[in-house]
């Protein structure tokens, strides 16, 4: 069992922390909303009152946060994770923010004598509820082999992406597949509309053939293919619009940054702004839910 300190008690991070403690984890957890510090607290967990507290006697503390200010923020703040940590303890960012960042807090935590990876996760909601998250891991050797196990109570598949940021880099890779293919789909299924052929019939055709992707087989932006898929449940987010968008633009940031040519994600994120832009509420409708706004902006 390990004492583990949670800062982020969201709608990742709160089922994230519940499966450490059903794993065996004494965890303390912190977030700004209070309501979900109780909630952990009625899940068995024990409620901080600062990020400071929450690190108190940690053997390893985890953060799974909006973006990359609130993780500085979190990290590098005068009684933040860096200067409030245990000298043995193991630090963990899963969330999803640029790879600078990513670096420049691994930089500081290890000129403090601390080990940290970077570690975001593909999965969603659902996937932090079922603990079935991929875990993409950046960092030392010997920080991913004591973070495996951690990781492993909340995720399925835990990689070794390489050094510190890599992490990030792959989900930002990642990310940009998913954010393009799921546009791809959804603009397919409303020209099969256009053209008379029904929805199945495009779904049994082209999950066997060479336009198979995880955005048509396991996500399908229309009901009734994919029992599971958020189209079933009126795009109640597993990942928001506004996530997705998130993740487009930081994919664009560094694909300046390194002049890398990406004129399809320039284009994903364009129309993820335009759909969320479009009315009040897109963005946190299910990033899937694009199929709505291709639909209308085609009458």
């Amino acid at each position: 069992m390990a004492r583990i300190g949670f800062i982020g008690l969201g709608n990742m991070g709160l089922p994230m922390a519940e499966n450490l403690m059903k794993a065996g984890h004494a965890v303390t957890g912190f977030d700004l909303v209070k309501a979900s510090v109780g909630k952990l607290a009625v899940a068995g967990g024990t409620a901080a009152t600062s990020v400071a507290q929450a690190c108190d006697g940690a053997e390893m503390v985890i953060t799974m946060l909006p973006a990359g200010s609130h993780v500085r923020d979190a990290y590098l703040g005068e009684d933040g994770i860096v200067a409030s940590a245990a000298a043995e303890a193991l630090l963990i960012d899963s969330s999803t923010i640029d790879v600078e960042t990513a670096r420049t807090i691994a930089a500081a935590a290890v000129a403090k004598g601390l080990m940290m990876v970077d570690a975001p996760v593909s999965g969603g909601i659902a996937g932090a509820q079922g603990a079935t998250l991929t875990f993409m891991v950046g960092g030392e050797e010997a920080a991913f082999a004591r973070a495996e196990p951690i990781l492993s109570a909340m995720g399925k598949t835990v990689v070794h992406a390489g050094g510190a940021g890599n992490g990030q880099a792959a989900k930002i890779c990642n990310n940009l597949i998913l954010g393009v293919t799921m546009i791809a789909v959804s603009e397919a299924f409303v020209l099969a509309e256009k053209l008379g052929l029904e929805p199945q019939k495009l779904f049994d055709i082209a999950s066997k053939s060479s336009g198979q992707c995880w955005s048509l087989t396991s996500y399908c932006p229309v009901p009734g293919p994919v029992p599971t898929s958020p189209a079933n449940r009126d795009y109640r987010a597993g990942f928001t619009a506004a996530m997705m968008l998130k993740d487009l633009k930081l994919a664009q940031d560094v694909a300046r940054a390194t002049r890398a040519t990406s004129p399809l994600g320039a284009g994903a994120a364009a129309v993820y702004q335009a759909f969320i832009d479009n009315a009040d509420g897109n963005a946190g409708v299910d990033f899937s839910g694009i199929i709505r706004f291709l639909r209308e902006s085609t009458h």
